[in-house]
């Protein structure tokens, strides 16, 4: 018999949807470029820890190639470019502690990075210009986007904290949505399951821009201060290196939007969390990812908007609603139609129990309201 996860794996390589905006479940190589900004005569310090990095990452699967560049105008810039077989196994590294610990070498030398991810559509030259196409796995057509980047953050509080971590996280001032001429804030949607918190942002423009915006506001440092002691992992958000390691782990990456043709005034929107099993989080998050884009050819789907975050065995999946979830198909809304695939893949049946799943109908409204996260706060910016 073959598994969920089975059919999941090895179906890596499709034609890309044009519902589909963002995605890395292509099965298309990655290149990731990540740009350094190395303190003034820390050169050196820079290479050497470099070296030790660069040895450790061969080994990671997946792993293809990586350079490192130096910039013929200033010293202190310097360009790593690496090469992946696909998204998903760069993802797992990069949001692993795994990575946390390699790189922590380098920050004592570096002043800024920056990284960027891109999907290999098409290339020249070289052996890999002579291969067969089918081989190549380059991304079959462009992605035509929407202009806005989606990504979220989340972390953990204190048990028996979360009414109150709740109420400082609804009762702040909105920051100002202009960044700057090129950059925008256009929505931040807050929501909590249980003790874990997710706030999900939505810009036009420069992601870090927005992100360096946010963090300088009054109101919102205020907030973060506020809930300091609540959290399950502590942070000093005025010691650089505790803020970054805590933001590091924070980090969670959109994997997937998807976005129906036909679209409603009456969208509500909504946040369910689906606990994978151990290492089967990004298996989930494609599980998931299909059924979406299945349904976004559906005009029976209630589902108009979809967008899949995940980071290690965290799942969770923005919605857009026509209608709201009181008319709905749990089962489309869950996006997960067969209760072997939940059994497979999370945990929800264990929290569910046996009772939940003696019929499908009782089974799968359970499963919602376990995945089903509570609204904290919803802003949209005037011309979002």
């Amino acid at each position: 018999m073959t598994t969920t996860s089975e059919r999941v794996a090895g179906s890596r390589a499709r034609q890309a949807s044009h519902h589909v905006s963002q995605s890395v479940f292509d099965g298309s190589r990655l290149r990731v470029v990540l740009l350094v900004d190395v303190h003034d005569g820390a050169q050196q310090e820079f290479l050497d820890a470099y070296e030790q990095l660069c040895n450790q990452v061969a080994s990671v699967p997946g792993h293809v190639s990586d350079q490192l560049c130096q910039s013929i105008e200033n010293p202190s810039q310097w360009l790593i470019t690496s090469e992946w077989e696909s998204a998903p196994p760069f993802l797992a590294w990069v949001n692993s502690e795994e990575h946390v610990r390699m790189v922590e070498p380098l920050h004592s030398c570096v002043r800024d990075t920056r990284s960027l991810r891109f999907h290999v559509v098409r290339e020249t030259g070289g052996p890999a210009a002579d291969a067969d196409p089918a081989k190549r796995r380059l991304q079959t057509a462009p992605r035509i986007g929407d202009g806005v980047i989606r990504h979220a953050l989340t972390f953990t509080v204190k048990p028996g904290s979360e009414e109150i971590v709740a109420k400082i996280l609804s009762d702040y001032a909105s920051p100002e949505p202009q960044v700057d001429d090129t950059t925008r804030l256009c929505r931040t949607s807050l929501f909590m399951h249980g003790n874990r918190v997710v706030r999900a942002i939505e810009v036009r423009g420069d992601l870090l821009a927005a992100l360096r915006h946010v963090a300088r506001q009054p109101e919102v440092r205020a907030v973060e201060e506020a809930i300091n002691p609540h959290l399950e992992q502590d942070r000093d958000l005025d010691d650089p290196e505790s803020a970054r390691v805590f933001f590091t782990r924070a980090a969670l990456p959109a994997v997937h939007h998807v976005m129906a043709g036909r679209q409603g005034p009456a969208a509500e929107r909504y946040a369910l969390y689906y606990p994978a099993r151990p290492d089967l989080g990004m298996k989930l998050a494609e599980l998931l990812s299909r059924q979406d884009e299945a349904a976004a050819d559906d005009p029976r789907s209630p589902v108009l908007r979809s967008t899949i975050f995940q980071r290690d065995d965290v799942v969770v999946r923005l919605i857009d609603v026509r209608d709201g979830l009181d008319a709905a198909d749990p089962a489309q809304i869950l996006g997960l139609t067969d209760p072997a695939q939940v059994a497979e893949l999370t945990t929800l049946l264990d929290e569910a129990g046996t009772d939940a799943t003696a019929s499908k109908d009782a089974g799968m409204a359970r499963l919602l309201e376990l995945a089903r996260m509570d609204l904290v706060t919803d802003r949209r910016s005037p011309d979002a």
